[in-house]
């Protein structure tokens, strides 16, 4: 058959691929057969997979590090290569203890390795590596999809020498690109932080294809490879350790072995066991090695399941209402009626993604309180469209009917279960990241819902370019929500037309603007999220930081005092509320805010730093050096603690011991040119000069527009007396703040000694 000879993986076998394509038409219809769809080989459907999955995402290489990859990338210490290897099995995925209590309990290890790799490979954080290694996943997953597809949509079958039969072909091609450009996958691939659900898919998905090759040699379901079946094991561990939502192939593979492997009849199966038929072995439970099958399985999967639970400790992940409100409510049935509207907001995505965003909670979504609610018509449409299809999934007399639906659904639901809240609260409302498994249900269902559509139409070509047309339009929706990711300003503007509710957003617009030096309209921002969620402490603490530097300290102390009253731990406020209180000379409420700070985050190197500023503004001199040694102790390399020590002791004339201290610092951050500086200022008092002298220079060199450095080498020059040199940078010094009056009195007492000289001279 021409068929064959073009569409089969091993063309060599064309006579025994008829025979065994004519077996598969005798027991079910084939599912290419009314599809009007392009018909190509293996090796080009992938690469055509591939090439459309690049194109989709492949202006996110150059983007910024956004969102979550500042706490997961480049805040993470275990990226670092001083941080042991052994340490990435104790930590979570953002590089907390699993053992704290503010752990999210989210266990990846594997993915916070493949950080680790990228980040020594490049050199630093450097976000052009990790966005090539997430495209280059993405196609690699798009293409083991055409195989994945085959077997879902087409049945496993192989030939007599154990190659594997693609006997859909142009549907497998088809479920294979809508995967490939969903725009509900631009989280994963564009955001750094999807790499988890990434790799995970990726182990996923070889977990599933190497189950399918423990029957490689299968007989009619007797024989099979018990090794294959243990590495589908070992590979469902493996996605599980990139993240946590790998574990449930191993239930997945289950489903695929009754219905594929032993053709199962689930509703006939259901029907002798509530009337306790003793022919259980007739329907296909006790046939074939099944039931071991399974019992591998479950093992394997509990055995997993033991040794996390094991390591990441029996307590719950601690989340906040904000984060999934609807599980923090206290009546079940609005707990209920909010994760189904979740599930119908999830499964429009699938439908339609046109409307995204990085973030979903604070008041995005708000809650159904009551069933006069008018969005109650999205959850019963939801679960009318579902129930209708188990019903055809289980009732239908047509098997391959059977088959299909089941896969796609068991594919669809099966790897949402962990997001779904019904086993544990999770903390996210939608997470589009999480739809990224689930997706390969959807687009079994598509597939299958297009061939229906394609036997029933008579101009079958007008289907086919409708379809496409979803497929251009989905590419365009990819490359538009990819640029977005680009950036967190992109990232977070485009989020304001989705969830102009979320205080999040609002915030996130905010943090962005100031970190760019726009004070004023980041002000704009920080107030609507307060004015959305008024108990939002983040964003007060914000707001107080920038009203603090624009010297409002009366609003900025309000606003403070409400973030400590709403959330009495949060230690960053205490300490930016000492520091307003520092500035209204309230210094007994200063030191009180300060500590209180302290006992709340043990580990607090800047809050030691401004209570020891406070202690020398009260000129308590002994315990402002111990606040900053304990600052420099927490963090070595806290320069601004380290000069403050320097200054202090140069000041108080303890030059020897303000030498040590230099010395010590600069051993630690041998690059800091204002360490270099203060020390230079006391080996000159010291009368140091080449020493002095050297460091000088050498702070020079590093920052040479600082007019100080120069104006304090050129005082070195004139006490040393090397005027000539010391009129130089007086002069330098001038050039660049000519307001400094220090340098302009020394620089005309070096010009009047300087005429002096030439007058003695010339007497």
């Amino acid at each position: 058959m021409y068929f064959f000879q073009t569409c089969s993986q091993h063309n060599a076998e064309a006579p025994n691929l008829e025979q065994a394509f004519h077996r598969m038409a005798q027991t079910e219809p084939n599912l290419d057969h009314d599809v009007s769809w392009f018909l190509l080989p293996s090796y080009w459907a992938k690469m055509v997979v591939a090439l459309i999955s690049f194109l989709c995402f492949a202006n996110s290489y150059d983007g910024d590090f956004v969102f979550d990859d500042s706490e997961a990338i480049i805040n993470n210490k275990d990226l670092r290569a001083e941080t042991p290897l052994g340490d990435l099995w104790h930590h979570d995925f953002w590089g907390s203890k699993l053992s704290s209590n503010t752990s999210h309990k989210s266990y990846r290890p594997l993915t916070v390795l493949t950080f680790r790799i990228n980040y020594l490979f490049a050199g630093g954080f450097y976000p052009v590596g990790f966005h090539v290694i997430n495209i280059i996943l993405h196609c690699t997953i798009s293409v083991l999809m055409v195989d994945v597809f085959s077997i879902l949509l087409g049945g496993l079958q192989f030939t007599n020498k154990g190659r594997r039969l693609n006997l859909a072909p142009k549907t497998s091609l088809l479920a294979a690109l809508l995967f490939a450009v969903h725009p509900v996958h631009t989280e994963c691939v564009a955001g750094i932080v999807g790499r988890a659900d990434l790799l995970c898919a990726l182990f996923f998905l070889l977990s599933f294809l190497g189950y399918c090759k423990a029957f490689r040699e299968n007989k009619e379901g007797h024989n099979f490879s018990i090794f294959w079946v243990l590495v589908s094991v070992i590979l469902g561990a493996v996605a599980m350790l990139c993240k946590e939502q790998g574990i449930t192939i191993l239930g997945l593979n289950a489903v695929f072995d009754a219905l594929v492997i032993n053709k199962l009849n689930v509703l006939e199966l259901i029907q002798k066991l509530l009337h306790k038929d003793k022919s259980l072995e007739n329907a296909g439970l006790l046939r074939k090695g099944l039931l071991f099958r399974i019992t591998l399985l479950m093992s394997g999967g509990a055995s997993i399941l033991y040794i996390r639970w094991r390591i990441m400790g029996t307590g719950p992940p601690a989340f906040t209402e904000v984060d999934n409100p609807a599980s923090f409510a206290d009546s079940l049935f609005v707990r209920a009626i909010n994760y189904n509207y979740y599930y119908s907001l999830n499964a429009w995505l699938l439908l339609c993604p046109w409307w995204l965003c990085f973030d979903w909670s604070m008041g995005c979504i708000p809650l159904i309180k009551s069933v006069s609610d008018w969005r109650i018509i999205a959850l019963a449409a939801l679960w009318f469209c579902l129930i209708g299809l188990i019903c055809q999934a289980l009732c239908s007399e047509d098997s391959h009917k059977r088959r299909i639906l089941t896969l796609g659904l068991g594919f669809l639901i099966i790897p949402f279960l962990p997001a779904s809240n019904l086993f544990f609260r999770v903390g996210f409302v939608i997470a589009e990241r999480v739809i990224y498994l689930p997706s390969i249900g959807y687009c079994i269902l598509f597939t299958y819902g297009f061939s229906l559509l394609s036997r029933q139409a008579k101009k079958k070509k007008i289907l086919a370019v409708a379809v496409l047309g979803i497929l251009l339009i989905n590419v365009m929706r990819c490359a538009l929500r990819s640029s977005q990711w680009r950036s967190e300003e992109q990232l977070f503007r485009s989020a304001l037309s989705v969830c102009p509710l979320n205080a999040k957003v609002h915030y996130n617009v905010g943090k962005n603007l100031a970190d760019k030096g726009n004070q004023s309209a980041a002000i704009k921002y920080y107030r609507e999220a307060v004015r959305l969620n008024p108990k939002y402490v983040h964003a007060m603490n914000n707001l107080g930081n920038i009203l603090k530097e624009r010297n409002e300290l009366q609003e900025a102390e309000e606003l403070l005092s409400l973030a400590v009253q709403i959330q009495p731990d949060f230690a960053a406020a205490w300490m930016n509320l000492g520091i307003v209180q520092n500035s209204l000379r309230r210094f007994e409420e200063a030191e009180q805010s300060y500590w209180t700070a302290i006992k709340h985050r043990k580990k607090y190197p800047d809050c030691y730093y401004n209570l020891g500023r406070l202690y020398a503004d009260l000129n308590r001199h002994i315990d402002a050096l111990n606040a900053w040694r304990n600052a420099t102790v927490l963090k070595p390399e806290h320069s601004l603690a380290w000069n403050n020590m320097i200054i202090l002791l140069d000041n108080t004339g303890n030059l020897a011991q303000a030498e040590a201290v230099g010395r010590e610092a600069l051993e630690l951050i041998p690059n800091d040119h204002s360490l270099m500086f203060s020390l230079a200022n006391v080996l000159g008092k010291s009368q140091k000069y080449k020493e002095s002298e050297a460091l000088f220079l050498k702070a020079i060199k590093a920052n040479p527009n600082a007019a100080s450095y120069h104006g304090n080498l050129a005082v070195l020059y004139h006490r040393w007396g090397n005027l000539d040199l010391a009129k130089k940078h007086y002069e330098v010094s001038l050039k660049l703040d000519p307001t400094a009056p220090g340098t302009k009195e020394n620089y005309n007492l070096l010009r009047r000694k300087l005429e002096q000289l030439q007058k003695k001279g010339g007497a």
